[in-house]
């Protein structure tokens, strides 16, 4: 079955999603930092039962084809993120969806899970975090020059974005992924993780070089019943590296 993309109008904006499957159970995958469905998701909207479910891969405001407007990063971007997350799925007509987040797109999808719990049908998050420390910072500001990027990763994103927008934009998300280290003790949505009353599922891999595991522990430990799984070979994107054993794994959680 084919993939769709399409744009809808949300909150002020035009946010570019893909959708691909015609199953009952919607879900909706978050992309990480400068993510797109296109360049985050390729083996999941490929290999996904589409019989099960229909999925939904969206850009987040200024990411992917979701541009305009540029991004930016106000102290309340992961929570704007998520409201546009929720009312966008709302403007596709699912009343009640589950959600897969990576990375960035992991704590906007516990933002929204905390937030709106009766929407929220079942949660998948890998590479998430709940609060940013010194050391959360001291990673990213290694990440921070994209020149140093491998050649793999850099790819894609420069020819989506160009090399400009690409470099300004994740110097601005390291910016403002610090002053929330700064301003807020660090918190990013630790209250809202006791208010999360889905089923929840975590995935960590034991290679991050970019979220240390205590980041997993603290969000299974908080997450009432939640279940966590350790790959001990994945890295941060274990979705793709591992697609196959990732896409079982969840697949099996939210039937």
């Amino acid at each position: 079955t084919s993939v769709t993309s399409a744009k809808v109008q949300v909150n002020g904006v035009h946010l570019h999603y893909q959708q691909t499957g015609e199953g009952s159970h919607a879900v909706l995958l978050l992309p990480g930092m400068l993510g797109s469905g296109q360049t985050d998701f390729g083996p999941q909207l490929k290999s996904m039962n589409k019989q099960l479910f229909t999925v939904v891969a969206w850009d987040p405001r200024g990411y992917g084809k979701s541009i305009p407007p540029s991004r930016d990063f106000p102290p309340d971007f992961y929570e704007r993120d998520a409201k546009d997350a929720v009312d966008l799925m709302q403007a596709l007509k699912f009343k009640k969806f589950s959600m897969l987040g990576w990375s960035d797109g992991g704590i906007t999808a516990l933002i929204a899970a905390g937030r709106y719990p009766n929407l929220i049908h079942k949660l998948v998050v890998w590479g998430a975090n709940a609060s940013v420390t010194q050391e959360d910072v001291r990673i990213y500001n290694g990440i921070r020059d994209v020149s140093k990027w491998s050649e793999k990763v850099k790819k894609p994103l420069e020819e989506l974005y160009g090399h400009k927008y690409f470099a300004e934009t994740c110097e601005a998300w390291v910016d403002g992924i610090s002053r929330i280290a700064e301003n807020s003790d660090g918190n990013i949505c630790q209250q809202l993780l006791p208010n999360i009353k889905c089923p929840t599922f975590i995935i960590h891999g034991q290679k991050d070089p970019l979220v240390p595991q205590a980041h997993a522990e603290y969000i299974h430990k908080h997450i009432k019943g939640s279940r966590l799984l350790l790959m001990p070979e994945g890295k941060h994107n274990l979705h793709l590296r591992f697609a196959e054993d990732f896409n079982r794994e969840v697949e099996n959680f939210l039937r």
